[in-house]
């Protein structure tokens, strides 16, 4: 626009005011014909705010004398400085320029005409030499951008490659590439001094040239795997041989590199050496599975390499089980010391391994004095017996320890049979039994697991686990049997007869808990139990028949009998149910009361004292020290129902039973003591009795025991 005048208005059109509020409806007219053509949002009073501004400036410059259009120009600058710079923009702002702007200013006339052109060409001349340099200026950005971006790269991929190479020479951890044939590519130093294999002989290697004989298949099978793709990455623990013939334990990181396409294209290993580990690890593996003081295996090794055979075997192949204990060691050990039974555990263990070596047998201490040598696949359970014979003859020579010459023996208990549907946990078991049963005949001999002998024991376990709640439940009761007086042919007196009703079992009698009763303890429970009953009911039967009430006799344990708090339980029960001590005999065996600590024969003196009855119970049966009787606090003597059977019958009777019987009867009565003859089954026994002079006979030729209402009927029928 240089060099150009615009006209001059008229000087009508000259004298015109332009005030504030044309001027701020125009830049509103603006405001809302530019929202929405800006790249960057702005709100409808931000974008009229920056309008009015520019509208000051070009109404100015529309009124200026001279004239001069320049700040149009830089409106359309500023313009774009604001981001309306599309052509919307500069086409709207044009338009508006024209008629509008004249309108708003209320100006006419064909000299403003001209100066709004004028404004107009100044505008779009600022708007698009700004619009220029905008694009240039963004133009060159992106260049530079896109050449900061590639030096970034190429600095990156060169720290990165220097980084690899550093990671690569240096590193501890062995590493090779090889590409998806096995072929080796490169190696590092750290696996050429692993494999102490030169780098050039491992670049014309093979992966599947470094193949060992122990690598398992699963090892190759996730190889290939990876070959095909399937995997990305696998780990193992693998060894290689060396040139000198050695091997080396490592373990291995296999990794899969993929082209840009996603197929595979590399291999690399990462291999560390881990044999010092190993070796360690195998030491230490050595010592968990032996015995420190005899290096046989231990425990754990022998119940490893026993689930090994159990697991895998031969169809109808078998096994045996020799389970041993040292007989006597616990007194050797405690009374020359520990350092001398270590001494003859290990000379023990050193004897065995020499007697039974062989590769289908393997020799472990269990622990303590037990040893176990297990013979895979057995022939039968004659070699079992050979090797438990071989055992006991290895071991008959005395052992010199520290000065010492020790004479030991052993028990072994045996198990052979077939592995098919076995467990260990089973071997075991009945191995431990069976030798049990071998220290339970008599020691120094070996036993044969039986098995309807250990289905018997283990129904007297489940007898006597149940024992308590049973007691509990009220599953015990009482049956009595009547004590008949020889001569007058009345009921003096009642045994008291424990019997179980088992839920499962039926009708047991005491020969099958009784014995089972004292091993646990409970026969002091139940005793106490039994007593209470039977006094209950003996006092029913001296309310109801006066003095011809019989007395009740109650079998004592040997436990009982030693029981601190039993004379405290006589007197409660007496004082519980009301009966008097007189009418109470308490029975014990002969073996039991002529062998009895000075503490419970105290206790039998106070029962006697208080007027308790004591009787022993089979007598004859133990071997009695006769003299010592005298001073029991005894009343009656029971004899043995074994002597009865040669009085059965009254023209044969036998004269020795007989004598023994008469000279039994004559020995109590010098003590002092009433007679009652046990097991009295036929009218002959029970006059030669009474001929003889026994007081009482108790048998099934009177009656069996039975309830109490049946005893009852029995008094009255001999009243």
């Amino acid at each position: 626009m240089t060099g150009w005048t615009a006209p001059v208005p008229s000087a009508q059109d000259s004298t015109a005011e332009v005030t504030r509020g044309d001027r701020q409806r125009f830049a509103a007219v603006w405001a809302q014909n530019l929202m929405g053509t800006s790249y960057v949002p702005m709100t409808s009073a931000e974008v009229e705010s920056r309008l009015a501004g520019y509208t000051d400036r070009l109404v100015d410059a529309l009124l200026s004398e001279p004239f001069d259009p320049g700040p149009a120009r830089s409106v359309g600058v500023d313009l774009v400085a604001v981001h309306f710079t599309s052509a919307e923009s500069l086409g709207r702002t044009v338009d508006l320029l024209g008629a509008e702007l004249l309108g708003a200013l209320r100006l006419g006339g064909d000299g403003w005409r001209d100066r709004v052109a004028a404004l107009q060409g100044a505008l779009c001349a600022g708007f698009l030499q700004a619009a220029r340099k905008r694009t240039l200026d963004e133009q060159e950005a992106i260049r530079q951008a896109v050449l900061d971006a590639r030096d970034a790269v190429e600095q990156a991929l060169r720290t990165s490659e220097a980084r690899f190479r550093a990671i690569f020479t240096e590193a501890a951890m062995g590493i090779g590439i090889a590409d998806m044939t096995g072929h080796v590519l490169e190696v590092n130093d750290s696996l050429r001094r692993i494999l102490d294999r030169p780098a050039e002989d491992l670049r014309r290697m093979t992966v599947h040239e470094m193949v060992h004989p122990t690598d398992d298949a699963g090892l190759w099978r996730m190889y290939e795997e990876l070959v095909r793709g399937e995997r990305d990455q696998y780990r193992v623990e693998k060894q290689f041989h060396r040139p000198d013939g050695g091997t080396v334990w490592t373990e291995m990181i296999v990794s899969l590199v993929r082209a840009e396409d996603g197929m595979p294209q590399f291999q690399v290993y990462m291999v560390e050496d881990v044999t010092e580990r190993k070796r360690l690890q195998e030491r230490l593996r050595h010592q968990a599975m032996h015995d420190p003081l005899t290096t046989l295996p231990n425990r754990a090794l022998f119940l490893e390499r026993l689930s090994e055979v159990m697991h895998d075997h031969a169809p109808d192949e078998r096994i045996a089980l020799c389970y041993m204990d040292l007989d006597g060691f616990k007194v050797i050990n405690d009374s020359l010391g520990h350092h001398v039974g270590d001494d003859l555990l290990l000379a023990v263990g050193q004897r065995l391994e020499r007697a039974v070596r062989g590769d289908d047998r393997l020799v472990a201490r269990m622990g303590g004095d037990e040893f176990v040598i297990l013979i895979q696949g057995s022939p039968g359970t004659e070699h079992a017996i050979e090797v438990a014979d071989t055992v006991l003859g290895a071991l008959r020579a005395p052992f010199r320890i520290g000065g010492h010459e020790l004479s030991v023996s052993a028990s072994i208990g045996i198990v052979d049979r077939p592995l098919d549907g076995q467990s260990a946990a089973a071997l075991m078991r009945d191995a431990d039994v069976t030798l049990y049963w071998a220290k339970a005949d008599g020691k120094n001999r070996w036993a044969l697991y039986d098995h309807e002998r250990n289905a018997s024991e283990v129904a007297q376990f489940r007898l006597s686990a149940k024992m308590p709640a049973a007691l509990e439940a009220g599953e015990f009761y009482v049956d009595y049997q009547p004590l008949m007086g020889l001569r007058e042919q009345t009921v003096v007196g009642a045994e008291a007869l424990v019997r179980w009703w088992h839920p499962e079992f039926g009708r047991l009698g005491p020969d099958k808990f009784i014995g089972l009763a004292e091993e646990t303890g409970l026969i002091v429970a139940l005793g106490r139990w039994v007593l209470r009953q039977a006094c209950l009911q003996a006092k029913r039967w001296q309310d109801e028949f006066g003095n011809r009430a019989p007395f009740i006799s109650v079998n004592l344990a040997v436990r009982q009998s030693r029981d601190p708090g039993l004379v405290a339980d006589v007197e409660a029960i007496l004082a519980e149910t009301g009966l008097a001590p007189t009418q109470l005999q308490l029975e014990l065996t002969e073996s039991a009361i002529m062998g009895t600590a000075d503490e419970p024969l105290d206790a039998l003196r106070a029962l006697s004292r208080m007027g308790v009855r004591i009787a022993i119970d089979d007598f004859g049966t133990g071997y009695s020290n006769l003299a010592y009787l005298r001073h029991l606090p005894v009343h009656e003597l029971k004899i043995a129902g074994s002597f009865m059977e040669g009085l059965r019958d009254a023209e044969r009777a036998d004269p020795v039973d007989a004598r023994i019987v008469g000279t039994l009867v004559e020995l109590a009565h010098a003590l002092g003591l009433t007679v009652t003859a046990e097991g009295v089954e036929t009218f002959a026994q029970a006059r030669r009795l009474a001929d003889i002079g026994c007081e009482t006979g108790q048998g099934y030729f009177f009656a069996k025991p039975g309830p109490p209402e049946d005893l009852r009927d029995f008094i009255t029928a001999h009243l």
